[in-house]
């Protein structure tokens, strides 16, 4: 299949950053051939920014990043206008935002109110500030890293805002044997600096546009329906799974075959990668006492393959 040869090398090149960890790059690079936003969820220290910057850097396009914090307002994200003298009239100066890849860092210690300030640009990309409507460049990524809950001083992402995020991904602890390559290595967080663009922007949209063209056959889809339908009968969750979430499912799995340089859509593909795309979309009924994940796992094993 075309382009499999570079796809090869982007998760080589991540696979060396981030050592140990081949499963979850792999999910990032499906969420980004997919044409989704990231959320990278995991306890502070486990590579999550490192990663987000090996991908930037990999990916070969334009890059920004933001620190989230309790005092960001939204138009620290946007841009501001600024009186010029010269002009005699406001200027506007654009904020992070107007990046190929925006890297939102630990995106959950900020309010919820520039939180919020994503929300247009994660979906429509696009921004409306100070009544002008700006679009994005494309392609337009919003890489998150966020960190638990329970951590102090930090805020839970709005139900609105997770469901914009195609996949959400959690690192974990490496091995034994993987966090000896990284002592060995002295760290990892100056080497994504050096990585080399191994894409730009052409190629990703030409890959993008492959993805979709990836065939999905009538029993595959009427899976994806069966999945869909059970997480909504009220067995496994408080809400099912929207349509746009349905869609999601779909996009991932097509991009996840593309990578195995498949024309065509497995029932593998969308099992392997149902709990990145719909765990953080989802509420455990109360009286099952598994967390999102575990709950999606249990309900996948109930619908049969047609």
């Amino acid at each position: 299949m075309a382009f499999h040869a570079q796809i090869n090398a982007v998760l080589a090149q991540l696979n060396g950053l981030i050592v140990g960890k081949s499963d979850q790059v792999r999910d990032c690079v499906t969420c980004l051939l997919a044409g989704g936003h990231l959320l990278i969820e995991d306890v502070p220290g486990v590579g999550k920014t490192t990663l987000a910057h090996g991908l930037a850097h990999t990916l070969g396009l334009q890059f920004s990043r933001v620190q989230f914090t309790a005092d960001l307002m939204p138009s620290d994200l946007t841009g501001v206008s600024v009186y010029d003298r010269a002009r005699e009239g406001f200027v506007f100066h654009p904020g992070p935002i107007f990046a190929q890849i925006l890297l939102a860092d630990e995106i959950n210690r900020a309010s919820p109110k520039s939180q919020s300030a994503l929300l247009e640009a994660m979906e429509e990309y696009q921004v409306t500030a100070e009544g002008s409507t700006r679009a994005l460049p494309q392609p337009f990524f919003v890489i998150a890293t966020q960190n638990p809950r329970e951590q102090l001083g930090t805020y839970p992402l709005p139900e609105s805002q997770l469901d914009r995020f195609l996949m959400r991904v959690s690192l974990g602890y490496p091995d034994r044997e993987a966090e000896r390559r990284i002592l060995a290595g002295n760290g990892h967080r100056r080497k994504a600096q050096e990585l080399l663009p191994l894409l730009d922007a052409t190629e990703l949209l030409r890959i993008q546009q492959a993805v979709t063209e990836v065939h999905a056959s009538a029993p595959l889809l009427d899976y994806v329906l069966d999945l869909v339908e059970a997480s909504r009968n009220g067995q496994w969750f408080v809400q099912g799974l929207s349509p746009r979430a349905a869609i999601a499912l779909l996009r991932v799995a097509k991009a996840r075959a593309f990578i195995e340089g498949r024309a065509h859509i497995s029932p593998d593909d969308v099992q392997d990668t149902i709990v990145q795309t719909v765990a953080h979309r989802l509420v455990p009924v109360a009286q099952s006492g598994r967390s999102p994940v575990a709950q999606v796992q249990a309900m996948v094993e109930s619908v049969p393959l047609r």
